[in-house]
């Protein structure tokens, strides 16, 4: 249905607001089991993720990080070895 909700905490340069209504649009659709809701239900849906975007950028915004920041080339990296890994069987 929608591709998963990454980590947005604790990169550098920090999440930009698109990343963030992304990750709000992933989750209202994955919550609601329809990635394009009926014409009836748009409002509330959108407003759900309005709500989810606003909540994740307050959480991001107050998250203290304890640990030096990740990069993301490096992490994306990562992520790539580790699918190669799990689809080379």
């Amino acid at each position: 249905m929608c591709r998963n909700i990454r980590t947005l905490h604790n990169f550098s340069p920090p999440a930009t607001s698109e990343e963030v209504w992304a990750a709000a649009t992933q989750y209202v659709r994955k919550v609601a089991g329809t990635t394009k809701p009926a014409l009836d239900n748009a409002a509330v849906f959108d407003q759900a993720v309005q709500d989810v975007a606003a909540a994740t950028q307050r959480l991001l915004d107050g998250l203290v990080a304890h640990g030096a920041s990740k990069d993301r080339e490096v992490e994306a990296a990562k992520a790539r070895a580790r699918a190669a890994e799990r689809y080379a069987r």
